[in-house]
């Protein structure tokens, strides 16, 4: 959709949401209110502004909070509830793309309905939870001509940039192994997400950030995965909830060394932690090491009665922040915000970068992005896929449980210790 003179147009994107929890407030909420606000220019598309246009949600209180509270800055947007909030939306509200983030196990249908329905995607991550379903949504959106994309925030954090732009350039040459730790406090797991957790786990919520991480930077063989995991806190010592994970990923390289990648997530982390998340990685290769570590940014915080719960004594200022500039604004701004405004201006880019007949053309090459095209994220759900499946083998009296990729018995095999017989979980080929 665009307005204005013929010499200069001015293009509107009008956006959906499903989902209004965390994620919302902390990053899409700010993305709409600027984009609404101030647009944003390109030269291959010029001037577009995003709308907030519709928002699908269970029950719709938030939503009607939003409207209350900062219609202003949101503007008006139509809302819709349970039961088919999603469908509702879709069949009602004038949206060109819709953002999804929704709990990790309600991602997949309401993925499919949004491709269904010929509009753009934009899902947090893990995408979804299996290659069958990931199949299904590449199939869609290419049956539909749009575009299919996951949020790695992770992937434009300053840190991790210069980390891969020193193994692109080949300063850092070939990882031999690396370590990565993602912790989060009690109340996400008891407050935040206590409607949901049950039956879950803290890697697929956290660690696939990781391994987008390192199957992005040190592309490679996904080989094999292995996990290990405490339970006993947020849910039963023998259930399914999990309190933390210990996840091992086997990459081979074509000069057929391998590297093994340990991501240890958490979120039974004490509530008075001074970090809100620590956040730390460590990688070494053939010349160098490579260390990160998210409480070691420089920046301490002490405020009387304040610290270190209602705000955290050690800060990520560039995931996400508030800030008033020198010049009086005051602005919300950050990696988790600056990826959304990459999608639109990748959807702009599609509908907007030139004349009708060529927008094929650019379509594929904003699919071809494998920062964040769904394609692009085989060995990655299939290491989502391969945890899960060997949490519920321990959660049902199999522990220690390995899946192979690409095994000559299938895609993604299992095997349980002392069982002879495979368990094929996905079949075709994972990388071809």
């Amino acid at each position: 959709m665009s307005s204005g003179g013929n010499s200069s147009p001015v293009h509107l994107l009008r956006g959906g949401m499903v989902g209004l929890g965390m994620i919302f407030e902390e990053t899409y909420r700010p993305f709409f209110e600027h984009a609404r606000a101030q647009g944003f220019y390109d030269p291959r598309f010029g001037a577009c502004h995003v709308h907030l246009a519709a928002v699908a949600s269970r029950t719709g209180r938030r939503a009607e909070r939003y409207l209350r509270e900062r219609s202003q800055q949101l503007g008006r947007f139509q809302s819709f509830t349970e039961p088919d909030s999603v469908g509702q939306m879709l069949q009602q509200a004038p949206v060109d793309f819709v953002c999804v983030a929704t709990p990790d196990d309600r991602h997949y249908e309401a993925a499919c309905k949004v491709l269904q329905a010929g509009k753009h995607l934009l899902v947090e991550k893990p995408s979804v939870l299996s290659l069958q379903q990931l199949d299904h949504l590449t199939q869609l959106a290419r049956q539909h001509g749009v575009l299919a994309k996951v949020v790695y925030h992770k992937l434009l954090d300053p840190d991790h940039k210069k980390l891969r732009t020193l193994v692109v350039q080949g300063e850092l040459k070939h990882v031999n192994h690396g370590y990565c730790s993602l912790l989060e406090p009690k109340q996400i797991s008891s407050q935040q997400f206590a409607e949901w957790i049950q039956g879950r786990n803290p890697g697929t919520y956290v660690a696939v950030h990781y391994i987008k991480l390192i199957d992005f930077t040190f592309p490679g063989r996904l080989k094999a995965v292995l996990c290990s995991g405490q339970r006993g806190l947020v849910g039963p010592p023998d259930g399914n909830t999990w309190d933390s994970t210990q996840l091992r990923l086997v990459y081979q390289y074509d000069d057929r060394r391998e590297a093994a990648f340990d991501i240890h997530t958490s979120w039974v982390t004490p509530d008075n932690f001074p970090g809100y998340v620590e956040q730390e990685v460590q990688f070494r290769f053939d010349n160098g090491v490579w260390n990160g570590h998210s409480r070691k940014r420089g920046v301490e915080l002490t405020i009387e009665g304040q610290t270190p719960l209602q705000k955290k004594i050690t800060l990520n200022n560039h995931y996400n922040a508030t800030f008033i500039e020198p010049w009086g604004e005051e602005s919300q701004r950050g990696y988790g915000i600056e990826v959304l405004e990459r999608f639109v201006r990748e959807v702009a880019y599609v509908e907007f970068g030139g004349p009708d007949s060529q927008r094929q053309q650019r379509l594929e090459q904003m699919q071809s992005l494998d920062y964040n095209d769904l394609a692009a994220d085989r060995q990655v759900v299939a290491a989502v896929q391969a945890m899960e499946a060997i949490l519920e083998q321990a959660a049902a009296g199999h522990p220690d449980a390995v899946v192979y990729v690409d095994h000559p018995r299938g895609g993604l095999v299992l095997f349980r210790p002392g069982d002879p017989e495979p368990h094929v979980l996905y079949e075709p080929r994972v990388r071809p």
